[in-house]
Parts: C-alpha cells; sequence; structure tokens
C-alpha cells in the first residue's frame, strides 16, 4: 500500500509538470531574447550613454544663454552710485560729496540675459569628433551583442533539444530492460536462469531509472536558461518544437574579416582615443570666444525701466599651466598607443579563435561519421543478442552490456550532433559581418 502511494504522488507531481510544459520554436525564442534580453537592453543603454556624450559636445557650436534676477539693497558708495548710474535716475545733486561718500540705502533689480558662442575652440572640436567614433563604438558593440546572443539562443535550443533526446533514449533503454526483466523472470521460473541473473536485470534497470530522472532535470535546466534569456518570467517546462537533427550548411568559405562589428568596434574605440589626443594638443592653441550681456534695471522688482547692453569677444590663450597640459597629452598619447596594440591583439586572437573553430568542425563532422557507423553497429549487436537471449542462448551479462553500450552510443552519437552543429553556427558566427 505504502508504494503505491508513492507512486501515485509521483504520478501526479509528473503529470503536473506535465500540464506547466508548452512548446516553442526556435524563431519565437529568439523573438522574445530580442526584444526582452537584459544583456541586450543593457548594451542599448550604453548607446544612448555614448549618444548622451556626444550630444554634450554640441556646446562646442551652440550658444550658452543663461537668464538671472538680482535684487540688492546698498549703503556701499560705489555700489550706490553705480546702482543709480544703471537705473539711469542719477542727477546732479548726487553728485555732492556728502552723498558720495555717504548714500542712503538704495535697492536695485536687475534682469540679466547673457550669451556666450565659442567661435574657435580647436580642443573642443576634436573632443566631439572622439564623442561621435565612442557612440559609433557602442553602436557597433551592440549589434554585436545580438549575434551573439542569436548564437546563445542556438546553443541553449541545441541543449534543450539534446535533453529531450537523452530523455527519449533513456526511456526507451527502460521498456526494453523492463521487458528483459520479465523475460528473465520467466526463465527463472523456467529453471533456465539463477537469481543472481535475475538481480543483475533488476540493477540494470534501476541505473537506467536513476538516469532517467537526471535527464529529466536537465530539461528543466535548459528551460530554465532559456526563460533567463528571453527574460520571461513564466515558470515551466519548455519543450522544443522540432527534434535535434544534423544541420547541413555549407562552411563559410571567407577568412576572418576586419569587417566584422566588434573589429569595427574596436577600431572606432581606437579612433576615439586619437582623436582625444589630438584634442589634447590642440589645448596649447588659443580659444576665441564672443560674448553679450542684456541688463534690465530698475529700483522696483520684476521692472526695467533702464536698459543696456554690452557684446564683444575675447581671445584667450593660457600659456601655461604647471606642466598639466604636457602630463595629459602625454596620457592620452599612452592612451591612443595601447589601444592600437590592444586591436592588433584582438585581430590575433580573432583569426586564432576562427583557425580553432575550423578545425574544431573537420573534427566533429568525422566524429559524426564514426559515432553514426558506431550506433548502427551497436543496434544490430543488440538486435542478435537479444533474439538469442529470448531463446536462451545469450548470457544474461552480455545483453546488458549490449543494452548499456547501445544506449551510450545513442547518448554520444546526439550529442555528436550537438557538437556538430554548434560548431558550425560558431564558425559562422566568427565570419558574420
Amino acid at each position: 500500500m505504502k508504494y503505491k502511494l508513492i507512486g501515485l504522488l509521483l504520478f501526479a507531481l509528473y503529470s503536473g509538470m506535465a500540464q506547466d510544459t508548452r512548446s516553442i520554436t526556435k524563431e519565437e525564442v529568439l523573438a522574445k531574447v530580442m526584444t526582452g534580453n537584459n544583456t541586450l537592453k543593457m548594451a542599448q543603454e550604453d548607446v544612448l550613454a555614448a549618444k548622451g556624450d556626444f550630444n554634450q559636445t554640441n556646446a562646442v557650436l551652440l550658444p550658452n544663454i543663461s537668464v538671472s534676477h538680482t535684487g540688492i539693497a546698498t549703503t556701499n558708495p560705489l555700489m550706490a552710485f553705480g546702482s543709480k548710474l544703471n537705473q539711469e535716475i542719477l542727477t546732479a545733486a548726487d553728485f555732492a560729496p556728502e552723498l558720495l561718500n555717504d548714500p542712503r540705502q538704495i535697492e536695485d533689480y536687475a534682469t540679466r540675459v547673457e550669451v556666450q558662442q565659442p567661435l574657435l575652440n580647436f580642443d573642443g572640436i576634436f573632443q566631439r569628433k572622439a564623442a561621435k567614433a565612442k557612440w559609433n563604438a557602442a553602436e557597433l558593440q551592440s549589434e554585436r551583442t545580438q549575434d551573439y546572443l542569436a548564437l546563445e539562443v542556438e546553443k541553449a535550443y541545441m541543449q534543450l533539444q539534446l535533453a529531450y533526446k537523452r530523455v527519449e533514449v533513456l526511456e526507451k533503454a527502460k521498456e526494453t530492460g523492463i521487458e528483459n526483466k520479465r523475460i528473465a523472470d520467466n526463465s527463472f521460473r523456467q529453471g533456465y536462469l539463477q537469481k543472481a541473473d535475475v538481480l543483475q536485470v533488476e540493477v540494470h534497470v534501476t541505473e537506467i531509472d536513476n538516469q532517467l530522472q537526471y535527464a529529466k532535470s536537465n530539461i528543466l535546466n535548459a528551460s530554465n536558461y532559456l526563460s533567463v534569456l528571453m527574460n520571461d518570467g513564466e515558470i515551466g517546462t519548455l519543450k522544443p518544437a522540432d527534434s535535434l537533427a544534423v544541420v547541413y550548411h555549407t562552411v563559410p568559405e571567407t577568412d576572418f574579416s576586419e569587417n566584422r562589428k566588434d573589429i569595427l568596434a574596436m577600431q572606432s574605440a581606437t579612433e576615439a582615443y586619437r582623436q582625444m589626443h589630438k584634442a589634447d594638443q590642440m589645448a596649447f592653441l588659443p580659444r576665441l570666444n564672443a560674448f553679450g550681456t542684456y541688463e534690465l534695471h530698475d529700483d522696483e522688482i520684476f521692472q526695467g525701466d533702464a536698459n543696456g547692453y554690452l557684446f564683444g569677444a575675447e581671445l584667450k590663450w593660457n600659456l601655461f599651466e604647471g606642466s598639466k597640459r604636457f602630463g595629459k597629452s602625454q596620457k592620452s598619447k599612452a592612451e591612443y598607443d595601447k589601444s592600437k596594440l590592444q586591436l592588433e591583439q584582438y585581430k590575433s586572437e580573432s583569426q586564432l579563435e576562427l583557425n580553432r573553430a575550423k578545425r574544431g568542425l573537420g573534427d566533429a563532422q568525422n566524429k559524426l561519421k564514426l559515432t553514426k557507423l558506431a550506433l548502427e553497429q551497436s543496434a544490430e549487436s543488440l538486435r542478435i543478442r537479444t533474439n538469442r537471449f529470448k531463446q536462451g542462448l545469450e548470457k544474461t551479462t552480455d545483453i546488458l552490456m549490449a543494452e548499456t553500450k547501445y544506449a551510450e552510443k545513442q547518448l554520444e552519437y546526439y550529442a555528436t550532433i550537438f557538437q556538430h552543429n554548434y560548431a558550425l553556427a560558431y564558425v559562422r558566427f566568427l565570419t558574420q559581418e
């Protein structure tokens, strides 16, 4: 009775899990990843941040306009005289020495509009170019992130397919094991087998059942990983709409391309360092800026009976800042040189990775042929031994070994399909522009 209750409980749990299982295609996964993945969203935020840095450099071209309203009350002789002058209320009596030296309190409310317009800021122009290159690098890196996530979807989806294939193989192996146990029990009752042989068959079935439980756990693990990639809040088991099969695609003949998005992104980053170094060099040149102000003055708040304006231009050349600019230029030059070395190193490593991936694809293709042949041989061997075992002409250990080997060859074959398909997808990713 106890075992029946446990069996009913396990059946209920499995049925509940089966009800939560939903079918999904690779195209659906990819679409959800491209719209909901957090890694991709973060890359897009990096693009917006770089765009914001570039927009800040508009200050090199556009004017800086500010408006202020100030109110003061003063008995300071100079300020009082200037306030009356700004309000255009100065009279001859105000020039009396006693009033100039000891004026009465005067209020002044001033509205001031100030405009500053850059004309020639060479360092700012190159800083703007550097910000543009950084923005371009962020956009290219975001596009490369999309390509990488597409590869990761390919891999994760195939892992889910492989997990279901493992369950399928082990369930068939369990059915075969149960059938052989039935045959062994009949042979034992007829006196053809010993109890030890029957126990071997039972142990074999138990081992398969344990492997099957692990395989079902792998389905949940693969499903959870796909859900994380899709940023999907739904909890449940995913099932691929199609089964794992060999993908036949022409291997790209193209070699490593410098037009790959991540390479172009690094080139843009190097260009940004170059422009920053140029900006530091241009900081040694003078700057030319225009300026202008328009003021309204009155002795009452938010009034403006008197007004005046001022405009002009300033040519400023900061000749020496305690060697600060020399050190800054030296640092930016070192960063630029370092970025060039990093770019060359990345190109070399990318070429090495592509060569390794192509060799891995070739090895996977050869292994696929060998594992397929080994699977066919083990299937034929199991068929022959199973027929002999039913006739009592085969040892129990031999049939168990044949069953185990056949299951192993099936699992190895499907794992090789996964390796081959992923190796092909990886080579295409590395040659993708």
